[in-house]
Formats: structure tokens, sequence, C-alpha cells
């Protein structure tokens, strides 16, 4: 068990800040960064790590989901309807995940990571060659699903009409296997899923991927902390630096472009995949 020092201390603290910053600003958790960080710098457990994690992704969905929601950029409806499959499979990937090695989790885990880096890094790319004034320009409601919200990066309101939701819906089952056996939130399955398969705006996007995430990861945390998994010392402290980075990540969501954060994480998950990977090979 790793024995919390101060200096260890304010590490976490400081990297907890980092994750919850990009977290709540990109939708994905963060915890594709927290897990390799337990696991290749404080040398805690795969599975330790991955309920720290899941813990840590609760924190950040609960700080944010509430401003956005209350500012328009999550949709509710949408994210109620993925919701549900996504915590099914959450709960799924976490009873996995006990059956697994940790080497297996770790080479997973980083081989997860190379197609969402590509991923992210494509959709950001090609969203940054349109003037941020191109996003206001949606097709009007046609669903129960359709919504809108005011962007100030684009200058104006944001429409914008939902499509492929069932499709969707069996997509997130996946996400939240992720979510469950990896420890990553499964946002860095939803946001793409939301973003190019249902048509949503980047940001709405992220915030409804921020207001799905966190019961997942509490359906499978719970799992993890019956288990006696949860290092709850070391969870409490980087809780705490999430909660206080998904707040400046708010702003950063609602202020800037978000295309170019995700270039800089594309790269960022990229490095961290093939770290993994190398760790176990």
């Amino acid at each position: 068990m790793l024995e919390l020092t101060a200096l260890n201390s304010l590490a976490l603290l400081g990297f907890g800040a980092a994750i919850g910053l990009l977290g709540s600003a990109l939708g994905v958790g963060g915890g594709i960064f927290m897990v390799p960080f337990l696991v290749l710098v404080f040398d805690l457990p795969i599975h330790q790590a991955v309920a720290a994690s899941l813990a840590a992704i609760v924190a950040t969905s609960s700080a944010v989901a509430a401003v956005n929601v209350e500012r328009g950029l999550a949709n509710i409806r949408l994210g109620i309807a993925l919701e549900v499959t996504t915590a099914l499979g959450s709960v799924a990937g976490a009873l996995l995940a006990n059956r697994l090695s940790g080497p297996a989790v770790q080479f997973l885990f980083g081989l997860t990571l190379l197609p969402v880096s590509v991923l992210m890094f494509l959709k950001g790319r090609r969203a940054l060659r349109q003037p941020p004034a191109a996003a206001g320009e949606r097709a009007a409601k046609s669903s129960s699903f359709d919504s809108a919200f005011y962007d100030p990066a684009a200058g104006g309101r944001t429409n914008y009409a939902v499509r492929n939701v069932a499709p969707a819906s069996g997509i997130s089952f996946f996400a939240g296997s992720l979510s469950g056996l990896l420890g990553i939130g499964g946002g860095v399955v939803q946001v793409p899923v939301m973003n190019l398969l249902c048509g949503v705006p980047m940001k709405a996007a992220a915030a409804t991927s921020n207001f799905i995430i966190g019961v997942s990861a509490a359906a499978s945390a719970f799992v993890y902390f019956r288990r006696g998994l949860m290092p709850l010392e070391l969870t409490g402290v980087i809780v705490t630096g999430v909660l206080l980075g998904s707040f400046l990540g708010i702003y950063v969501l609602y202020k800037a472009r978000s295309e170019k954060l995700q270039l800089i994480f594309s790269a960022l998950t990229l490095l961290v995949g093939l770290k993994m990977l190398f760790g176990v090979l």
C-alpha cells in the first residue's frame, strides 16, 4: 500500500487538479491520464488505480453537471437515454475486471488509447479549419432530443438536431464497459459517439458526457469498493484536487474552443497509451 507523505500528497493534489480541468473541459473524466499516472509513477496496482480513478470521475461529474445543465450545454434528454446502457455496461466491466490480471488490464488500457488519440486528433484538426461562427449554423429542431445553447466562442446561439440515438445507446454499453474495466469514465467513447454519430456539437457533447459518466462510474466504483480495492486515503487526496480543477474546467469549456485542447489532449493520450503498452510488453 502506498504511504502518503506531504510531498506525494501535494503531487496527487496538483495532478488531480489538472485532471479535473481536462476532464470537465473535454467530457472524458480524465481517467485515461489518472490510471497510468497512479500505476507508473506511484506503482499502484492497476485495479486500485482504476478504483481511485472511478471515484475521481464521480467527483468531476458531480462538480460540473449542475453548472452545465444550468447553462444549457448538457442535453438532458439525450444524456438520460444513453445513461441507462452506459451504467449497465459499467457494472459488467467492473465484474469482468476482477477476472483479469493487472498486466492484462494495463495492456487493454494502452491498446484502447491508440485509436482514441487518432480519432480525437483528426476531429479536432477538422473542426479548427472551420471558423468559430460556423458552429451556430445547425439544423432546426426535429425531435425531442434536439437542443440549443449559447456559445461565446461562436458568438451566438447554436441549434442542433440529434440523430442515431438507438445505435448510440448500443455503443454506450461498450463505453460503460470501458469505464468499469479500465477506469476511464467512458467519455473517450461517449464524446466521439455524440459528436460524430449523433451530430452533437463538441461543447454540448463534452457537457453531456460529464452528465453521463458520473452515474456509470459510481455504479462500477461501488463494485470495486465492496471488494476492498479502493485506496481510501489516496482517493480522498486526488478527489480534492479533481474538484478544484473541475471548476476551472467549466470556465474553459464555456469560453474556449475545446478543439484546441483536444489536439493537445490527443497527443498526450497517444504518449500515455504507448507507455502503458511498453510497460507490459
